[in-house]
């Protein structure tokens, strides 16, 4: 197995384009532990840790743009006001040693459905930045990222650059259920953002289908019916829950049973929804 350890960013598309069998790692909080348990014996690997514009974050045209290596803990730490969601989800990652090392890039090229970035990514309409020497930049948004299980949009001789998130601007909310309280896989996911802005609310379902995926049919009804003066109707509140368990498309697996998976999708749904909308109409009121 070849180690590619190249220092600049023009360095790591060059290999990626010169091999684009080579894995890229940066904090190896997956490939390592699949590589230590003989899942995948991958020809090479590049290491991008030396890439220090990776590791940084900055406002950009409006958009809060995450660098691919930006670990769980700096999200944690720095994040939680413009991308509240997305900190959330951070605290649930692992232990504080995974959360020092893995980062939402990592997350988004293993592309697992259980991965607890995805759904506040999705919730929030997250942009992926991805590049290669060839082809330039190109924008993929989070909805068209993931192609299947553990399989995503990236081309053999692309690198995840960065991800674009536009700062919240109502409550956000990450919900996860697992085996315990820490340092686990998820059973499933949900996460909610509210965009007062645009008069719509954001979803993202975690770990109950092939891949992360939207609500999207919960997300009109509340772009129908939701009065953003108002205390929410219960009626509606139950009906939202309702279709986002239907998005949900689960498998039984050894972590949980597919109905359990869906019936938990509707009662995180019905919570976060409320979490969040009493929070909206707190910050109306103040």
């Amino acid at each position: 197995m070849d180690f590619l350890r190249p220092t600049t960013w023009d360095e790591a598309l060059a290999a990626k384009a010169d091999r684009p069998d080579a894995v890229p790692i940066q904090g190896g909080t997956d490939v390592m532990v699949e590589i230590n348990m003989d899942v995948r014996r991958p020809a090479g690997l590049l290491d991008l840790g030396r890439v220090a514009e990776l590791r940084e974050w900055a406002m950009v045209d409006g958009m809060c743009r995450v660098g691919a290596a930006v670990p769980y803990a700096t999200v944690i730490e720095e994040l939680g006001g413009p991308l509240p969601g997305l900190a959330q989800a951070a605290r649930t990652v692992g232990s504080p040693q995974i959360r020092n090392r893995g980062s939402v890039g990592g997350n988004l090229g293993a592309a697992s459905p259980a991965g607890d970035s995805h759904p506040p990514l999705l919730a929030a309409d997250a942009v992926v930045e991805v590049a290669s020497r060839e082809r330039g930049v190109r924008m993929v948004p989070a909805t068209e990222f993931y192609l299947g299980v553990k399989r995503n949009a990236l081309e053999p001789d692309e690198l995840i650059r960065a991800v674009h998130v536009r700062p919240a601007t109502g409550p956000q909310y990450f919900s996860k259920v697992g085996t315990r309280n820490a340092m686990v896989i998820a059973v499933c996911s949900f996460a909610i953002a509210l965009h007062p802005d645009r008069r719509r609310v954001g979803t993202g379902i975690g770990s109950a289908a092939p891949t992360p995926r939207r609500a999207l049919e919960a997300e009109e009804l509340l772009a129908e019916e939701l009065d953003w003066t108002s205390p929410l109707d219960p009626a509606l509140v139950r009906r939202f829950g309702e279709l986002c368990a239907a998005a949900a498309a689960p498998i039984d697996d050894v972590r949980g049973t597919a109905a359990y998976r869906v019936h938990a999708v509707g009662v995180m749904a019905r919570r976060t929804l409320t979490w969040a909308w009493n929070d909206h109409l707190g910050r109306r009121a103040a």
